[in-house]
């Protein structure tokens, strides 16, 4: 990304508040013992596609190292999900849509301030395909999401107007799953609000770091991280797992 671009939207996502750690107190919480996935535990795999890879609209760097990291991972999971960004043509959350905005501004909408992205994972494009590598046959279920034209989503679980649910809490708890162990792109983006909605939702929350990359606009990593760990998410690695 163009340093003036990373300065662009630095400021865009101070003022829509996405920079924003939730909570000065509450160091980051490490799993202190190896972890072993179960009947009850689920593999959510997000935003693996190729848009937010090398060669991509919206690439996240190194984003494709995730892809053998989430196939290993995958082989202990008895329950997968996997998560689309699936936008339609037009989208609002795209600059396109909107006059005179360029990519990386912002965008009051009636659901708060709307970082505007570049047009990416347009639906049935090859962009927004799964990645070609990505091995996990055994998932049983693919949340796609932002498919509502006027409103962005990056959690798996809720929409950005932060009611609107995309299903997959009810699933999962109807599924009798307790714990969730979160992977895919961005760590500080999708990841994260996943993770922290999956909270909300009362699950038991792991991020597996190493199955993960990041923006990482000048602390937004950092400020991510801040705000999982006070809401109770643990952050391992995937050597973590028994």
């Amino acid at each position: 990304m163009h340093p003036a671009q990373r300065r662009t939207l630095l400021k865009a996502l101070s003022s829509a508040g996405l920079l924003a750690a939730a909570g000065a107190a509450g160091g980051l919480a490490f799993a202190a013992t190896k972890v072993k996935p179960d009947a009850k535990s689920a593999l959510i795999v997000v935003d693996v596609q190729n848009c937010f890879v090398t060669g991509g609209t919206l690439p996240v760097k190194g984003g494709e190292e995730v892809v053998p990291v989430i196939n290993k991972l995958a082989t202990s999971f008895e329950n997968i999900v996997v998560t689309q960004d699936w936008h339609t043509k037009g989208h609002a959350s795209f600059a396109s849509a909107h006059a005179g905005k360029k990519p990386f501004e912002i965008q009051k909408m009636p659901y708060g301030n709307q970082v505007l992205w570049p047009d990416h994972c347009v639906q049935g494009t090859e962009d927004a395909a799964l990645h070609k590598d990505l091995q996990v046959p055994t998932a049983q279920v693919i949340v796609r999401k932002g498919y509502h034209q006027e409103v962005d989503s990056y959690s798996a679980f809720t929409e950005a107007d932060g009611k609107t649910p995309t299903g997959l809490g009810g699933y999962l708890k109807q599924r009798g799953i307790k714990r969730v162990f979160v992977t895919g792109l961005a760590t500080d983006f999708c990841v994260a609000w996943t993770a922290l909605d999956a909270r909300k939702a009362g699950f038991e929350v792991y991020v597996i770091e190493d199955a993960t990359r990041a923006i990482d606009l000048n602390g937004s990593l950092a400020a991510a991280w801040k705000k999982m760990a006070a809401s109770g998410v643990k952050r391992i690695q995937s050597s973590d797992l028994a």
